[in-house]
């Protein structure tokens, strides 16, 4: 797989988990804190991604 695909597949993958947090406690899909999560989720899918790609 290459690096970008890695990258791309990081980001989804964070954000979507990052979004559905806020769902534990009550909040809804779109709330403040729902789209705060989504974003720091696919910063750390995108670096894992890219951490990912450079071991490979």
């Amino acid at each position: 797989m290459s690096a970008k695909q890695l990258v791309w597949i990081g980001a989804i993958v964070g954000s979507t988990i990052g979004g559905f947090i806020p769902s534990l406690w009550g909040a809804g899909l779109i709330s403040f804190s729902s789209m705060f999560l989504s974003a720091l989720g696919a910063f750390v899918g995108i670096w894992f991604g890219y951490q990912l790609s450079q071991r490979m």
